[in-house]
């Protein structure tokens, strides 16, 4: 994301950091730039061409940058349209970069002219530190001068591609833990895909829970039961979006299907069946304890029994050997087999049967229950172990030539989700060289004012748009359309030597015939999903690719499937794909295709933002460096990548200048820069430029200011509390060889329904907090400290016009910690007028103390005030 960061201090530092990493969390808060809209089954509007809605609307930012409307053989109409921003924001913009640049350098060369040698270990220090500041700057900027937009079309898809050549599409969800992942989130998840606008028997769902839980897999026989009847109600009255957990919590129901005469009836009984249903979810926990203790009674085992009175194979509400979290079997389960090709008409209404559904497909889609194998002494690698489990499992069920995934939090929000990014694994242009199709991520349930920017939105709809423009985005973990062949490790069409084998070494992948045999067959785009017949010979086979051992001696995790041993595994996947030269895309639509869930709470917020830069650290220091890429990567896509692995890096720098007010407080002569005057102007120079920079990115990435400056006080937040244990962490593992283990985000809510912020307030202390805490203090008794001597030498004196004007940089400092303080006051935060006179008081106190303790300073002293 776009960083604007001010590290300056009063006669001590003048650059200003202007870092763009892509790894930490950012905000934003809305685009305002073209895109295209299906709303809610409006056919007048999604049977409009999207090239004539993109003439007809008005866009102040956006232009057309495609030649024509057909590319390829036989002038195929184009799926997307490609957008540029307008010259007369671009060229600006792209001027203003070079001037700041010019001064910068200009800035270099006065400082190393005008050395400070009374206090050269500072001075040095600093020239450091903003030499690293400005070399971020330039590399940020770099990747950022030429955004481009693509925006699908669904109509020209549709006429093209109808219903009956579209591709198969697999589905993959993970989740691990019912409580840190309730699952609330995963049913409704599950019923968005089920229900989803797309040829029921082109996809197929599979859900890894990776707990082996009880509770997981009979929460989707209950899905599998509920969703008979939500897909059908969702057909026929196009709802959206397809969560019914979110649909029915909206306030605001448009209706836009074709019988208005039976909604009414329909959603009232559809309400009270989802209700009834998630009953049973609630209490599943508690039914099958007790159903287990009945089937228990007398025979001195614990074991979790399912509806039948066998024992689960997985994981035991009582722990024992072979049902542990982390030993137990492997479990492949098909609860919804692939509905057929032929479409299942409902029924008219009935006595028995109160809905209408004559002339609505009934039909599921396919659902597939995976827990792979676990077993002491092997590293399961989490959700990248998962995915790729499911990767092999998927091959032999359903075998689909594309691939999305989601987090079990995210569920489908737009209908036609799913066939948004087939308009560019489809076009004629390069859609063949394109290797997956990235989606912003969107959330609910965040706090009115983002307080912790959760929203990422500087980072998707500036940063995302920006690497839009070179070789694509990054993968980032959910809402990401792959074709199948490039997480096999198979190279791009434009390098491939024609007639290359896809199996050319079968022991790469794995000991399974049926897997490398199945391999072909998933590489053809346009294949569909068949019947498959489950008998013994597949399940053995589907056993053995879930064992522990079938990876034993392979290239997974490292050239075939998601990475492993990296926390980042989303981030270094797509990498490796990047670097065999294929490319990406990033698609927006609006509604937004995927909404999900963001820890709200500080102390989990802190604990996401350490997992991605501790992962990003891994990623630089390993085979997987931007550095040593081969020549495939694009050169600023190398970039792109280089800053995402070392951001965190920057924390030691950001550190050093938000604790040099320590040194001022008892330190009478401080020096990084004279004469002081010219020093000023140079800052406020380059300060002024980067501003005015920043802001011709708010314009075209059409973010808010709100968003901006979320984005600006969680950036120092993190930079002070989480990139430093980033960077211990990452010490401590070059060193011995041992890294940190981070714990899964919770997404367990604590808020009751008085109050759906309630974890907002609520505060967790860990260390993580401390360091921030204490730039706090430090910038509190600056300010009050800068204030007590300003008073003692009389406030007409020009030290205490450079002790004030210093101060300005300590208040800012404030200003950016604001959201932290109000964290840590937990529901005292609920009211910002207490911290605000606590601050007051804390500054009085500390000038206070000053004046009381002052001892007159030589006449020549000059202030160091840093910020």
């Amino acid at each position: 994301f776009s960083i604007d960061h001010q590290l300056s201090s009063l006669g001590a530092r003048a650059l200003q950091l202007h870092i763009d990493h892509t790894m930490a969390a950012a905000v934003t808060r809305r685009v305002n730039a073209l895109r295209v809209e299906v709303p809610d089954g409006n056919a007048d509007t999604a049977n409009a061409p999207a090239a004539k809605r993109i003439l007809d609307a008005k866009d102040d930012v956006w232009v057309s940058a495609d030649d024509g409307t057909s590319a390829g053989n036989g002038n195929q109409p184009l799926l997307f349209r490609t957008m540029k921003v307008k010259g007369s924001i671009l060229h600006p913009y792209r001027f203003l970069i070079l001037v700041r640049l010019v001064a910068v350098a200009a800035f270099f060369a006065w400082r190393l002219e005008h050395r400070n040698h009374d206090g050269m270990w500072l001075w040095a220090t600093s020239m450091v530190a903003d030499a690293w500041f400005g070399f971020s700057w330039l590399l940020n900027q770099l990747t950022k001068l030429n955004p481009i937009k693509r925006v699908p079309d669904l109509a020209t898809l549709a006429d093209q591609h109808g219903e009956a050549i579209l591709p198969g599409i697999d589905v993959f969800v993970t989740t691990a833990d019912p409580v840190d992942e309730p699952v609330l989130y995963t049913v409704n998840t599950v019923l968005s895909i089920l229900a989803a606008d797309y040829p029921i028997d082109k996809y197929a769902c599979y859900l890894s829970d990776d707990g082996g839980t009880l509770v997981h897999y009979e929460a989707m026989t209950q899905v599998a039961s509920f969703a008979a009847l939500w897909a059908p109600f969702c057909r026929k009255h196009c709802v959206e979006p397809r969560s019914p957990e979110n649909y029915f919590g909206m306030k605001a129901q448009p209706y836009a299907g074709s019988m208005p005469g039976d909604f009414t009836r329909d959603r009232r009984r559809v309400r009270r069946e989802y209700d009834e249903f998630m009953v049973r979810i609630d209490s599943l926990s508690t039914t099958i304890r007790q159903r287990s203790d009945a089937y228990n009674n007398g025979d001195g085992v614990h074991a979790t029994r399912m509806a039948d009175g066998a024992p689960w194979p997985g994981t035991w509400i009582e722990q024992a050997e072979n049902h542990r979290r982390a030993q137990h079997a492997g479990i492949v389960q098909v609860i919804l087999e692939h509905p057929g090709c032929k479409p299942q008409l409902g029924s008219s209404a009935s006595t028995d049967n109160p809905f209408d559904f004559n002339n609505v497909d009934m039909r599921l889609p396919m659902l597939v229950y995976i827990s792979r194998e676990k077993r002491l002494g092997y590293d399961n690698q989490k959700k990248a172990g998962a995915m790729n489990a499911m990767l092999r499992v998927s091959a032999l069920l359903s075998n689909a030539p594309f691939i999305i995934n989601f987090d079990c939090d995210h569920y489908i929000n737009n209908s036609k989700a799913l066939r948004a990014p087939m308009c560019f694994m489809l076009d004629p242009r390069d859609g063949q060289n394109t290797a997956f199709v990235q989606f912003p991520q969107r959330f609910d349930d965040v706090d009115p004012t983002d307080r912790y920017a959760n929203h990422n939105r500087v980072f998707f709809d500036g940063t995302m748009l920006a690497l839009n423009g070179l070789q694509g985005p990054s993968y980032l973990g959910t809402g990401t359309m792959f074709r199948r062949v490039t997480l096999y490790g198979m190279e791009p069409p434009r390098y491939r030597v024609e007639n290359i084998k896809l199996v050319d070494n079968a022991h790469e992948f794995g000991n399974s015939t049926s897997f490398t045999n199945s391999m072909p067959d998933g590489a053809i785009q346009e294949r569909s999903i068949t019947p498959v017949l489950v008998d013994e010979g597949l399940i053995t086979d589907l056993a053995t690719l879930i064992t522990c051992a079938y990876e034993d001696g392979s290239s997974w995790g490292r050239d075939i499937g998601w990475v492993y041993n990296i926390a980042t595994e989303d981030v270094v996947t797509g990498f490796r794909i990047h670097r065999q030269g294929w490319r990406s895309m990033y698609c927006s639509m609006e509604p937004a295709a995927f909404r999900g869930t963001a820890p709200i709470n500080l102390t989990e917020r802190l604990y996401q933002v350490l997992r991605w830069s501790g992962g990003s650290l891994e990623v630089f220091f390993s085979h997987n460096n931007a550095l040593i890429a081969g020549r495939r990567l694009h050169p600023l896509q190398r970039i792109a990548y280089f800053n995402m692995s070392t951001y965190p890096i920057v924390t030691v720098f950001i550190l050093a200048y938000n604790f040099f007010p320590v040194m001022w407080l008892f330190s009478e002569q401080l020096y990084i820069q004279r004469p002081f005057g010219t020093y000023i102007a140079y800052l406020v120079a380059v300060i002024a430029m980067m501003h005015v920079i920043g802001m011709f990115e708010v314009k075209w990435a059409g973010i808010t200011l709100l968003d901006w400056c979320r984005n600006e006080q969680f950036y120092l937040i993190a930079a002070t509390g989480v990139y430093p244990t980033a960077v211990l962490y990452m010490a401590l593992k070059l060193v011995t060889g041992k890294g940190m283990h981070f714990r899964l985000t919770s997404k367990q809510t604590e808020a009751c329904s008085r109050d759906k912020f309630a974890n907002l307030y609520t505060v967790r202390w860990v260390p993580l907090l401390i360091p921030t805490t204490a730039v706090l203090v430090v910038n509190v008794a600056a300010v009050g400290a800068a204030i007590g001597k300003a008073a003692a030498w009389g406030f007409s004196t020009d030290q205490a016009r450079h002790v004030l004007l210093g101060m300005v940089f300590n208040v800012g400092t404030l200003m950016l910690l604001y959201p932290f303080a109000l964290g840590i006051m937990g529901k005292r935060g609920k009211t910002p007028v207490i911290l605000f006179v606590l601050l007051l008081m804390a500054i009085a106190a500390v000038g206070l103390l000053y004046v009381t303790l002052y001892a007159p300073y030589p006449q020549e002293s000059l202030t160091f005030l840093s910020w």
